[in-house]
């Protein structure tokens, strides 16, 4: 062997792979994924479909309503979807590192990025742009879709900075749940036990603490993740009207998205693969 390989061979070994080069790796892998294909796919099916069919549901208003109502009625109706596709969503979170570690694929992950944590990182950045832009995608297509027929029943609103904004925040919530589930996923290490925990965070632990006979659960419910998420675009989630602003909303998804994923960090680092 040559001192040229030699030279190859160890800087190969000691995590030379430069990170974009990791994460057009990582982009390759998520794109390729069938699971990618179909969840994207399936939040703006169903974020067009739950928009068209609520607004079908809705009577139409036979007295003219302000104009900030009739925005809250068709933005409600275009991004309750959002609901739905956080489901979604997670479980894909999930499978981009717990399908690696059901086939074996992450110890050739790791022994191409052996300082492990760039491949993390790598793989919450591709996972959190994609999932935004679908975000964005599903959510714009539901109000185009909603908006001609809320527009007949005398509900109307203008694609403007009062729809933009609220749309974007749609899609940073899915974004930022991708990331949470990600985390999840690479402390559980298991498709079943990691899509049972995030759903039952987003979904489950919201219902518990607004049904329960407590009061700190019920002064708590609005700093848990789909409550804060949801209501950080206008949404209603299961703790009822949250007294904090937006931006603090934005931060309390935010927040568990990065615990999340810190402990998924240290077990990465810490466990054999």
């Amino acid at each position: 062997m040559t001192t040229a390989t030699l030279t190859h061979a160890r800087t190969a070994g000691t995590g030379g792979l430069s990170f974009p080069r990791v994460l057009r790796s990582e982009w390759i892998k998520l794109r390729t994924l069938r699971s990618t294909v179909w969840s994207f796919a399936i939040v703006i099916v169903v974020s067009v479909g739950l928009a068209l069919l609520i607004s079908l549901g809705i009577p139409a208003e036979h007295g003219a309503l302000p104009a900030a109502q009739q925005l809250t009625i068709v933005l409600n109706a275009s991004l309750f979807g959002v609901f739905f596709g956080q489901l979604v969503i997670a479980v894909l979170g999930v499978l981009v590192i717990s399908g690696e570690y059901t086939t074996g694929m992450i110890r050739s992950t790791l022994t191409a990025v052996p300082r492990r944590l760039p491949a993390l990182w790598a793989k919450a950045a591709v996972l959190f742009v994609s999932s935004f832009v679908v975000g964005v995608v599903a959510s714009t297509l539901a109000f185009f879709a909603a908006s001609p027929i809320l527009a007949s029943k005398g509900f109307s609103a203008t694609f403007d900075g009062a729809v933009i904004m609220p749309i974007l925040g749609s899609a940073l919530y899915l974004a930022i749940v991708s990331v949470f589930a990600l985390g999840l996923g690479a402390v559980l290490r298991a498709s079943a036990g990691g899509i049972a925990a995030a759903l039952g965070i987003i979904l489950l632990l919201p219902i518990v603490f607004t049904i329960a006979p407590l009061q700190w659960m019920h002064d708590w419910a609005p700093y848990l993740l789909m409550n804060a998420g949801l209501s950080s675009f206008g949404l209603r989630g299961f703790g009822g009207s949250s007294t904090l602003d937006t931006w603090q909303q934005v931060l309390v998804v935010a927040a568990w998205a990065a615990v999340s994923l810190a402990a998924g960090a240290i077990l990465l680092k810490r466990r054999d693969a």
